[in-house]
């Protein structure tokens, strides 16, 4: 062979060989085929792969590939998907036109959806207004849960959010009750809770607790953010929940959905939705109606929830938007139980006169603008007129039946209502630009906050329906009175920056100046009687307290991305929760309340890996310490009148500290490789270990703090074939303590003692055909016998319960 025929074969080698490892690049245009505008969010997938590009705002996007022939897959919500075989021999230009969906897909094109594994994401660094860059952002994708949402089952629904303790005494999920890090989960007080990005809960200072959940059917995501985000929000030492509903149909002047709901224990919801968009303006709205007898006797419930947004779009850049949110329901509270009586039967309840009612009225309207593709501004303005009432026979000892007179009456019950009446409004204005030739993004904001609250306790009536009316004419000498007015008054400025030191490394200073001002103006009275009954003391105390304080929170994030799967994360956050009013008006037979309570303080630390490997495994490892000056407890005293009681006090100084992880894995991706199955698992683990370190209190010193698990276990593993679907979840929290002096063995009251270790099982199914979705399964699969929580008040005193087996069946219709 002569140089030039050998040169020739060399050259022909080459040229076959970079021909079949060459990289073509694939690029285009998609858009709507009504209206030719771009889609913004289309997944660009290729056949047996994961997805290669999204579409930008423009409705571009671009991609490489090697192969000289390839099956292209568009996929967008609510289109139809479109597929298109190209082959490649140079840089192919595609541009296509999505229709929009006008009938149900059928089990072909499901199973392309079906791809999307890993029920959990993480935010963006920037989100609208926000700033989430080096900080702890956990979102729960509510469409792709298998939680039974009929009941709101917070167990299920949260089952991959990291180190989240919750308390589980209902099953109609009228309240969400979540803790985490040894934050007590009452209420989700310790958290700042939000609907679309505006406060839901009583009053944000004075009464930070959560009557209303929206209902879990009407959601699109739950975003969990902590450490430093909570300076954008709140000074809450657990950082924020928002719930984000369920956005109006793009593509459709209406959508009907109607999900129906049958349980055991005469367990019935049904959630109705209507959806739509018609050129300019834009609508979501739903009711949703529950009703049950409850797992115990005397646990009856009734429910009514309706939510409706309306949105309007000026243009491009401009638009506004209003929500109206109420709910009412009415519950009858079986009471709390003894350990002895848990022990003995823990279903049974001796309270049937005890009731609770709620009347939310919540309302927001937005205004979003776009300046520029720069700088963006959103203005919210909120308010909430709601009430709630308690009435019932509290008496500490939880063992006594309802008593009754000489004449065989009940006796007097107690009442306790509470008027929730705030608005304020929150700017925000996000600007990105340049500095020293690298990325910045900037964000400053300013909240106004006012509240006008009223608390009352006094005699109610001795019958047995739920009557919410004082009797102070019947029974003027009744032990328990107070009234007190709680005006309070917040504004706060807050600020975050993105500096992007180069393109993979970033560091996220913030601030939050706050203004808090807190009233409560009223008396309380001291009544005393002997042993017949007669009263030797009768003195009414006014009450005036006014406390103003201003002070400055401080944070931080850092956030390291050496690939676009990987980052390494850390954050310091200072943390603040003034004393409730509850904390001090309430009088309550189980516990007394030291005068000299304050405020609560603190900082949150987070160090964290997070990311995704090839399609297969989403992950996320952390570590954190939070510290608590001054947290709030129960201690057992000795007080002037010689009686041994629970004190509410400032117990001392805790931390708490401890590893998280989450490994979501796409086990179809690793073994079957089928499109036509689904298969995968989870393990959330937390390990937390806690201390006081300081404490004037005696025997605190050195003990664990409360509602501490050491090991929190969820685990879970999905299966699917086309529209089928099944999960299996295992939840396991090892023992717990409820107060500062780590007692195991409870009193006549139950409210202190070990919370036992206990392990729960849930089994959920779901099968889709065209317009008709079934949803059934079982929750406590196993019949577990346990309780997770010791209720010092209300629907207590004493343990509270959790449901034992339980199933559900749900049909869904969507038109």
């Amino acid at each position: 062979m002569n140089l030039k025929s050998a040169t020739i074969l060399i050259s022909t080698l080459f040229l076959a060989i970079f021909t079949i490892n060459a990289q073509y690049k694939i690029s285009g245009n998609v858009l709507n085929s009504i209206n030719n505008k771009p889609l913004k969010g289309v997944n660009i997938y290729t056949k047996n792969s994961g997805i290669k590009a999204t579409t930008n705002s423009k409705g571009y996007y671009e991609f490489s590939s090697a192969k000289q022939k390839l099956t292209v897959i568009f996929l967008i919500h609510d289109f139809n998907i479109l597929e298109k075989t190209i082959s490649l021999n140079k840089n192919i230009e595609l541009d296509v036109k999505l229709s929009p969906i006008s009938e149900e897909l059928n089990e072909v094109n499901l199973k392309v959806r079906k791809r999307k594994t890993f029920e959990m994401k993480r935010l963006k660094d920037v989100v609208g207004t926000a700033i989430y860059a080096g900080k702890k952002t956990e979102v729960v994708l509510v469409n792709q849960s298998m939680a039974n949402l009929a009941s709101n089952n917070a167990r299920q629904i949260y089952s991959q959010v990291v180190g989240l303790n919750i308390y589980q005494n209902d099953d109609a999920g009228l309240q969400l009750n979540i803790g985490g890090r040894g934050l007590d989960p009452n209420r989700t007080a310790n958290f700042n809770t939000r609907q679309n990005g505006y406060d839901i809960s009583a009053d944000v200072l004075g009464y930070p607790e959560s009557y209303y959940t929206p209902s879990a059917e009407a959601l699109q995501e739950i975003q969990i953010i902590r450490g430093a985000a909570s300076l954008q929000y709140g000074t809450q030492f657990g950082g924020l929940i928002n719930f984000v509903m369920k956005k109006p149909n793009k593509h459709k002047p209406l959508e009907l959905i109607t999900r129906n709901t049958l349980g055991n224990n005469g367990l019935y919801t049904n959630f109705t939705s209507l959806s739509g968009t018609s050129k300019k303006w834009s609508y979501y709205t739903f009711f949703n109606y529950k009703k049950g007898d409850g797992f115990r006797p005397n646990s009856d419930f009734n429910s009514k929830s309706s939510y409706g947004f309306f949105g309007y779009k000026f243009n491009d850049n401009t638009n506004i938007s209003a929500e109206l949110t109420h709910l009412t329901y009415l519950a009858h509270q079986a009471g709390g139980l003894t350990d002895n009586m848990f022990n003995n039967d823990p279903l049974q309840s001796n309270r049937a006169r005890n009731w609770f009612a709620v009347n939310w009225l919540l309302y927001n309207v937005k205004l979003a603008h776009k300046f520029n593709d720069k700088t963006n501004l959103t203005f919210n303005f909120f308010g909430l007129n709601a009430n709630r009432e308690t009435i019932g026979f509290r008496q500490n000892r939880v063992d006594i039946p309802d008593l009754t007179d000489s004449n065989g009456d009940y006796n007097v019950r107690d009442l306790i209502t509470g008027n929730f009446n705030n608005y304020g409004f929150e700017t925000r204005l996000l600007h990105k630009n340049k500095l020293f030739n690298k990325k910045n993004t900037s964000l400053i904001g300013m909240k106004y906050y006012k509240a006008k609250n009223t608390n009352q306790q006094g005699p109610g009536s001795n019958g047995t329906d739920a009557n919410f009316d004082y009797q102070f004419g019947d029974f003027p000498n009744y032990l328990n009175q107070s009234k007190h007015k709680n005006p309070n008054f917040n504004l706060a400025i807050f600020g975050e920056n993105i500096f992007y030191l180069t393109d993979k490394i970033s560091i996220t200073p913030g601030f939050r100046y706050e203004y808090i001002k807190t009233e409560s103006h009223g008396f309380h009275k001291i009544i005393n009687v002997d042993h017949a009954g007669n009263v030797i003391l009768n003195e009414t105390v006014l009450d005036d307290d006014l406390k103003e304080r201003s002070f400055v929170l401080l944070g931080v994030g850092v956030s390291y991305k050496p690939k676009n799967n990987l980052e390494l994360f850390g954050n310091f956050s200072q943390n603040y929760r003034s004393v409730t009013f509850s904390d001090v008006n309430i009088i309550n037979p189980s516990f007394a309340i030291d005068k000299d309570i304050t405020d609560e303080k603190g900082f949150t630390v987070d160090l964290g890996l997070r990311g995704k490997y090839k399609h297969a495994l989403s992950y996320d490892l952390g570590l954190f310490g939070l510290a608590y000056k001054d947290r709030i407890g129960l201690d057992l005293r000795v007080l002037q009148n010689g009686m041994i009681k629970n004190v509410r006090d400032n117990i001392g100084d805790a931390f708490m500290y401890g590893f998280e992880s989450l490994f979501d894995l796409n086990l179809n991706k690793l073994f079957i490789k089928d499109n036509d199955y689904i298969f995968s698992c989870f393990v959330n683990t937390s390990i937390i270990d806690s201390k006081y370190i300081k404490s004037e209190a005696n025997g605190v010193e050195g003990k664990k703090v409360e509602f501490v698990p050491n090991l929190n276990l969820k685990t879970g593993i999905k299966f699917g074939y086309k529209n089928f679907t099944s999960n299996l979840q295992y939840t396991y929290l090892s023992s717990q303590f409820t107060d500062a002096s780590n007692a195991v063995e409870s009193d006549f009251s139950g409210i202190v003692g070990e919370i036992p270790a206990y392990k729960i099982m849930d089994l959920s199914l779901s099968y889709r055909y065209k317009k008709l979705k079934l949803e059934t399964g079982i929750n406590n699969l196993l019949d577990e016998t346990y309780f997770t929580r010791r209720a010092s008040g209300y629907p207590g005193p004493g343990i509270i319960p959790s449901s034992n087996r339980n199933y559900y069946l749900t049909l869904e219709v969507k038109l």
